[in-house]
């Protein structure tokens, strides 16, 4: 893997772990959440994570 990748790897691990470390009860109450939805609902969230983090990467790679 190239540096790049390395360091969005690392910059994902830091904001994953941003919730579970500031509000841990909260954390727990959304993921709890989650896990009731069906999987239709968690896919179409999926998705839409998946384009904003392209358009994203994208956007900051043409600037």
């Amino acid at each position: 893997m190239s540096q790049s990748l390395w360091v969005a790897l690392g910059l994902v691990l830091v904001v994953e772990g941003l919730g579970p470390l500031l509000a841990p009860r909260g954390w727990r109450n959304m993921v709890s959440q989650l896990a009731q939805q069906p999987d239709e609902h968690l896919r179409r969230i999926g998705g839409c994570l998946v384009v904003a983090g392209a358009v994203i990467t994208v956007m900051m790679l043409n600037h």
